[in-house]
């Protein structure tokens, strides 16, 4: 399952794995696909240089790369207190509100959560890349579309590409026109922020757009039958992020929450500003419901709505509160009904891809 990029980026399968997990991304790259480790819920880059020393130390010399939450415009001398400051205390009741009908306990003395993505700061997404930019990392990608000129600038000088996401061929277009290096089409189906085209229409679109850049596929792909449709639609490999949520090297802290995603169906996820501000594709709860009503407060823009909501997202899911448990995902969802190693995962794409490829095969030698 080999594309000119992936045999560029020295990867045996054009498998991408966008995970927040370090031993998901470690098991992926040493399974012949290409692991990204995401970078928002690190905060101190003295965190980030843990894991990238660990993730050293268990790639055996093969590529991984790292993914940052960087807006396109340079922002500078604005600090997490300051938008801090911005919050209404309206909002503010509103969550203590809610989480009191549902008698969401405090987090225990001396704890901390780890829903505090101070990684939207871009402050701190600099500082990460000051440590990324130490190691031997053979790919930048940025969530939020292109990062700011001087960012792309220097990790170019460091000879390492950069990806960025886009939801609309426009999108893409810019990210183009932006320097980047590779541009991840990722459709309505996906987890997390995601725009309102499917994947099976972004994806042509974005390619005929950008070429002669490279595309990834992202969105509603689970199964190597659907990582070759991607590269029929011209993309040069896929883009995972929700299907190693349910690997036995993800470390989701609850297993409340893994028992839900096993037990979800395709139907019951749902775009929603609640965890971040910007529409983010993630499992419909109480919780999105409550911020998606008309008789809330209304979500606040990005990075307020996150900082907003972080400790109140530790506190449900260190205390599992079933109703509001809740995590970004695809509708993919609805096919993760098992929990298997990254390996088995591997195992059953490249299986599937090899099956489409000698059913299409067939019918290309056997028609009339």
């Amino acid at each position: 399952m080999q594309t000119e990029l992936s045999k560029k980026l020295g990867a045996e399968h054009a498998i991408f794995g966008f995970t927040p997990f370090p031993a998901v991304a470690a098991a992926l790259t040493r399974a012949g696909g290409f692991g990204v480790l995401g970078a928002v819920r690190y905060g101190a880059s003295e965190e980030l240089k843990r894991d990238l020393d660990w993730m050293e130390s268990h790639t055996d010399g093969l590529p991984y790369g790292l993914d940052v939450v960087m807006p396109a415009k340079k922002v500078e001398g604005v600090t997490e207190a300051d938008v801090e400051a911005m919050i209404p205390e309206g909002h503010r009741q509103y969550v203590h509100d809610t989480l009191a009908t549902y008698n969401v306990p405090e987090m225990p003395e001396g704890e901390t959560g780890g829903w505090r993505i101070t990684g939207w700061m871009e402050s701190v997404a600099r500082s990460q890349l000051d440590t990324a930019f130490e190691y031997p990392v053979k790919l930048l990608a940025n969530a939020l579309g292109s990062p700011p000129a001087d960012v792309i600038e220097r990790a170019h000088r460091h000879d390492i590409p950069v990806a960025a996401l886009a939801g609309s061929a426009l999108h893409a277009q810019r990210h183009k026109e932006a320097g980047i290096d590779i541009v991840v089409a990722q459709g309505y189906e996906a987890g997390g922020h995601t725009g309102e085209i499917a994947s099976m229409v972004l994806t042509p679109e974005v390619v005929r757009a950008v070429d002669p850049l490279p595309v990834l596929s992202a969105g509603g792909i689970g199964s190597g039958e659907q990582i070759a449709a991607a590269l029929a639609l011209g993309a040069q490999g896929a883009w995972l992020g929700s299907l190693w949520l349910t690997t036995t090297e993800a470390d989701l802290h609850s297993r409340a929450l893994t028992r839900k995603l096993l037990a979800a169906g395709a139907g019951d996820t749902v775009r929603s500003r609640a965890l971040t501000g910007k529409p983010a594709r993630q499992l419909r709860t109480a919780w999105t419901d409550a911020w998606d009503s008309p008789e809330g407060p209304g979500t606040l823009p990005m990075p307020l709505q996150g900082l907003l909501v972080a400790d109140a997202n530790s506190r449900i899911q260190r205390h599992e509160v079933e109703p509001l448990l809740g995590t970004p995902v695809g509708q993919i969802v609805g096919s993760m009904n098992s929990e298997r190693s990254v390996q088995s995962v591997v195992d059953d794409l490249t299986r599937t891809f090899d099956a489409a490829i000698t059913r299409l095969n067939h019918i290309a030698t056997h028609t009339p």
